[in-house]
């Protein structure tokens, strides 16, 4: 009679196999799984900025519109008129005039449409000397970033030829940007995800597009503020600046043009989705 042995070894590795090829897509479900809790799923699907303005002026007709205006206290009952626009270059991605019988509101919205679980995405971009200005920022701390960005070659050795690290910078320069960002946290983290003045997003929304399914969350600019800037003011273990959840680097990339030394700021926008 002939042994089982063989056949059981070769019905063993198969499982292992097909275990092996489909272990990812369990890894790639599991964590939208946990997003989708809490949050909303959008009707009909959007791809983009001028899609969500659009659905806005629709809202009478768009069943995902009338919820993102729930969502953001109106009472669609009592609404007239709804007009969506886009600002240019404003730290709102799309405006909304609400009118109603009680007046006539208007409302930024910042919208951060993401792929990624694990994605982060950039909430604010420029030259250092604006952000100096902006946050009147002391020069011993504005001549520290200008190593930091690469406007100025290192002032010693440096794993980068062309730009320091802050982990790279003397123990009295890397603690005046600690304790410069700490001192300004707040207005910095406002700053960077509300932004200022009449086009200031009051609102952020978060489009989730990992599936067919686009999952969206809101959350008042106030409440991301307060979320994204909770924690310390520290360095990361690559040399770069966490401010709470805001991450502070170098732009880098564009084939090393001049661009490549502005400042960003990144955050991970589902972070906002409720906590499973």
């Amino acid at each position: 009679m002939r042994s089982a042995r063989p056949q059981l070894r070769y019905a063993v590795l198969l499982v292992g196999i097909v275990l092996a090829l489909f272990a990812p897509l369990h890894a790639q479900g599991t964590a939208p799984a946990k997003i989708k809790l809490g949050s909303e799923t959008a009707k009909n699907g959007f791809k983009n900025e001028d899609e969500i303005r659009d659905k806005f002026n629709d809202w009478r007709n768009d069943q995902d519109a009338r919820e993102w205006l729930i969502a953001m206290n109106f009472d669609p009952s009592k609404i007239e008129s709804v007009v969506a626009a886009k600002p240019h270059g404003e730290k709102a991605d799309v405006e909304i005039t609400v009118t109603t019988a009680d007046g006539v509101r208007k409302e930024g919205i910042s919208i951060k449409l993401v792929s990624s679980a694990n994605g982060f995405n950039q909430v604010d971009k420029r030259w250092l000397a604006t952000y100096a200005r902006m946050w009147k920022m002391p020069d011993d701390v504005h001549n520290s970033l200008k190593f930091f960005v690469g406007e100025v070659p290192p002032a010693a050795k440096s794993r980068d030829p062309k730009r320091m690290y802050l982990n790279e910078l003397s123990d009295d320069e890397r603690q005046a940007v600690l304790d410069f960002f700490t001192a300004n946290k707040d207005k910095i983290a406002a700053d960077l995800i509300a932004g200022s003045g009449v086009h200031a997003a009051r609102w952020v929304m978060v489009a989730y597009k990992a599936t067919d399914d686009t999952r969206w969350v809101i959350r008042s600019a106030s409440d991301a503020i307060k979320y994204f800037s909770e924690g310390d003011v520290e360095l990361t273990r690559t040399g770069n600046l966490k401010i709470g959840r805001i991450t502070m680097q170098r732009k880098g990339g564009d084939g090393g043009r001049e661009t490549a030394k502005m400042l960003q700021f990144k955050i991970n926008p589902v972070q906002l989705f409720p906590a499973q």
